[in-house]
């Protein structure tokens, strides 16, 4: 396998998995609509540093648009890594129909291309988001049926979808269930770099709920790890990547104050209905199938988030936060 469309390749996940993949020596077309869902200055910074390897190259296109497939058809990959998507809980209660279009209309559009071309492998990026409502530690194995936001619909479908043609097509689908993914050049609507701006720059930080709140928190380098992992698998196999230790958001506050040297002002507002009290990743399924564990823990992680914060706050400063 040589060659990969890993779409999505500006989001904060699909760069890191780009880097990863071009220093692997793969030889890598990315996509990526460069919407401005959040400040696009963002999405060209992490572009920037892929533009430097020889082996890549870069088509702005929405996934769900039918020119992709003369795209994808001149490139002719060994695989499709679909990282494309319209991310955040609480926009998807604001305008629905996008999120679809992009999560659930442009994988459908990926498939159908996939299965013309007899492209065999493809890798989906899902979400914790589905398992609102399940028993903790979660498992591969729930239910899944109780989704609280259009996003967690979204990628649901995506993921029975995937399934589909797997069953269909005898396609080899890897899915990846994210949870709370940060790092360097993270998402300004994230938590983890909402508070370092704000603590860093002493303004008031917005926490929903008393803070006693807990997340599976990732590493981003980790996350990159495993999902490329995902293109030796075959069959159709959903796996969580988690952090695998859950810490509180009071306790990321604390670990996010220590490294910036401030202390946080904060201001409290009412939980919003799509939050969850906890997530919390099995990740028997990851070391069963392909051998992974995170390996960055959160006060490292946050370390090296908050110096990649500091080496570029000229720029950064200017950076709108969105609830």
């Amino acid at each position: 396998m040589k060659k990969i469309l890993l779409t999505g390749c500006g989001g904060f996940i699909g760069s890191k998995v780009g880097e990863l993949l071009l220093e692997k020596g793969f030889i890598v077309l990315g996509v990526d609509e460069m919407n401005n869902y959040y400040d696009v200055r963002l999405k060209e910074w992490r572009l920037s540093h892929l533009m430097k390897y020889k082996n890549f190259s870069f088509t702005k296109m929405d996934i769900a648009s039918p020119e992709i497939k003369d795209t994808i058809k001149s490139f002719s990959p060994d695989a499709i890594v679909n990282l494309a998507a319209r991310a955040g809980v609480r926009a998807s209660i604001t305008d629905p129909f996008v999120y679809f279009k992009s999560n659930l209309e442009g994988t459908l559009v990926l498939l159908e291309t996939a299965k013309k071309l007899s492209i065999k492998k493809f890798i989906l990026a899902s979400t914790s988001s589905v398992y609102a409502g399940e028993e903790m530690p979660f498992n591969e194995k729930l239910p899944v049926n109780k989704p609280i936001s259009p996003y967690a619909v979204s990628k649901k479908a995506a993921e029975n979808l995937c399934y589909t043609y797997h069953y269909l097509y005898d396609m080899d689908i890897t899915i990846y269930r994210y949870f709370t993914v940060y790092g360097p050049a993270g998402r300004p609507d994230m938590s983890v770099f909402k508070f370092i701006k704000a603590i860093d720059e002493g303004t008031p930080l917005k926490i929903f709920g008393d803070g006693s709140q807990q997340r599976d928190f990732t590493y981003v380098g980790d996350i990159a790890e495993g999902t490329v992992k995902g293109l030796d698998l075959t069959g159709y196999n959903i796996i969580n990547l988690g952090g695998n230790s859950p810490y509180s958001i009071n306790e990321l506050i604390a670990l996010i104050e220590k490294e910036v040297g401030e202390k946080a002002v904060i201001e409290y507002f009412k939980s919003h209905k799509t939050d969850v009290p906890a997530t919390w990743a099995n990740i028997n399924e990851a070391v069963r199938l392909i051998g992974w564990k995170p390996l960055t823990t959160l006060p490292d992680g946050i370390k090296k988030t908050v110096a990649w914060h500091k080496e570029n706050r000229h720029w950064l400063q200017d950076i709108r936060l969105i609830d």
